[in-house]
C-alpha cells in the first residue's frame, strides 16, 4: 500500500514542476547547462547535423581555431582500405546520430560544460584519388590545429588517417597510445604501398612520433596475426580479445594505464574492435570482439590520463541498415571527449 505521506510529498515537489526543476545538486548542475529557458530544449533532429551536436564552425581554420579547446574533425577518406570500402561516409554517418550526451553519468562529466568544442567540418583534400596527397593534407590541417593549442578529435575515414594525425600530434615529442582495434595495424608494404590502413602505427614509430613502449593494443584477433611482428619487435603491448576477456576489463584498464603512464597519450578507436554483432558497418569485421559495454568501461577507465588527441575510424555505414555502428562510433567519440575534459594537464583544466 502506498505511503500517503510520501505521496503527498512527491506531489508537492513534482506535480507542477518543469522538466528543468531539479533539486539534486549533481543533476541540477547538468540541467543548468542543458536548459536555458525552463524546460525548453533544441530539437535533436532539427538543423544540419554536426559531430556530437557541437556548434558548427567551418571557418575555424581561417580564424586559427580561436576560442576552441577541442576541434571535432571529419576525415572522409578511405583510399587506404584493403577490403570493403565505404568509411569515407563515416563522418556523415556519425554526424547523423542524435542525442549523444550531454551527460556521462559514470564519469559525472558534462564535456561541453568544461570545454569549448566545435565541429570544424571535414579536412579539405586535393585529390579523391591520391592516397599520399590525402595524407599530406590531413597532416597539414592537423598541424594547424595542434599549433593553435587545440586538441583534435577526428572521425574517419579508414585507419590510415591516424598516421598523418600522429605526425602532427607527435611532432614536438613522441606520444603514447591506447589503441582499441581488432588489428594491430603495424604491417609493412603490400601491393606497392606502405601507407594503407593496415600499417599506420609502424610508420608512426619509424617517423619518431609514436613511442612503442607506451603503446597498448587491445582487442586484437583474427587471421592477420602473422602480419603484426612489428608490434612485438618494437615493444608494443598487445592484448588479444580473448586475453582481455580472461583478464577482465578492470585488469585491462590497469595495464593500459601502466603502459601509457603520465605522458601525452593518443586514443585510437577502430569500430571493428567491437564484435560485428554490434558493429557490422565496417570494412574488416572480425568475430569475437568487444561488446560496447566493455569498450565503454575501458574508455572510462582512462580518465585522468594526459589525452592529447584521438580518433574514431572505419565506420562504413552502407553495410549496416540499423545504424548501430555509427551509434557506437558516436558514443565512443563522446567518451574520448570526456577524457579530454578530464585531463588534469589540459590548459584551463580545473
Amino acid at each position: 500500500m502506498i505511503d500517503a505521506t510520501k505521496l503527498a510529498r512527491l506531489r508537492a515537489q513534482f506535480a507542477n514542476g518543469k522538466g528543468g526543476d531539479i533539486a539534486n545538486p549533481e543533476f541540477a548542475r547538468v540541467a543548468k547547462l542543458q536548459f536555458k529557458d525552463g524546460d525548453r530544449r533544441k530539437w535533436p533532429f532539427a538543423d544540419p547535423a554536426t559531430l556530437l551536436g557541437a556548434p558548427f564552425k567551418p571557418d575555424a581554420l581561417e580564424t586559427n581555431f580561436a576560442g576552441l579547446d577541442v576541434a571535432l574533425i571529419g576525415a572522409p577518406m578511405d583510399l587506404g582500405v584493403s577490403n570493403r570500402a565505404g568509411s569515407r561516409l563515416g563522418p556523415r554517418a556519425v554526424r547523423a546520430v542524435e542525442r549523444i550526451g550531454p551527460y556521462e553519468h559514470a564519469l559525472k562529466c558534462v564535456p561541453f560544460g568544461e570545454l569549448t568544442a566545435a565541429d570544424v567540418g571535414d579536412i579539405p583534400m586535393r585529390s579523391r584519388y591520391n592516397l599520399q596527397e590525402c595524407h599530406q593534407d590531413i597532416e597539414a590541417f592537423l598541424a594547424k590545429v595542434v599549433e593553435a593549442g587545440v586538441t583534435p578529435l577526428t572521425v574517419g575515414g579508414d585507419h590510415s588517417i591516424s598516421w598523418p594525425i600522429l605526425k602532427a600530434v607527435g611532432a614536438k615529442r613522441p606520444v603514447g597510445m591506447i589503441h582499441i582495434d581488432a588489428h594491430c595495424d603495424t604491417g609493412g608494404e603490400y601491393d606497392g604501398s606502405k601507407f594503407h590502413h593496415g600499417g599506420p602505427f609502424r610508420q608512426a614509430v619509424l617517423d619518431g612520433v609514436l613511442d612503442p613502449e607506451r603503446v597498448i593494443q587491445i582487442g586484437i584477433r583474427g587471421g592477420a596475426e602473422y602480419l603484426w611482428e612489428f608490434s612485438y619487435a618494437s615493444g608494443m603491448t598487445v592484448l588479444h580479445a580473448e586475453e582481455a576477456a580472461a583478464m577482465g576489463i578492470p585488469a585491462v584498464i590497469r595495464k593500459a594505464r601502466e603502459v601509457a603512464g603520465d605522458g601525452p597519450t593518443y586514443v585510437s578507436f577502430d569500430v571493428d574492435s567491437l564484435d560485428p554483432a554490434f558493429a557490422p558497418g565496417t570494412g574488416t569485421p572480425e568475430v569475437g570482439g568487444l561488446t560496447p559495454r566493455e569498450a565503454l568501461e575501458l574508455l572510462r577507465g582512462l580518465a585522468g590520463l594526459d589525452i592529447v588527441g584521438g580518433d574514431v575510424v572505419e565506420v562504413a555505414p552502407q553495410y549496416d541498415s540499423t545504424t548501430v555502428t555509427a551509434q557506437n562510433g558516436a558514443q565512443m567519440l563522446f567518451e574520448i571527449l570526456c577524457l579530454v575534459a578530464m585531463n588534469p594537464k589540459r590548459k584551463g583544466a580545473r
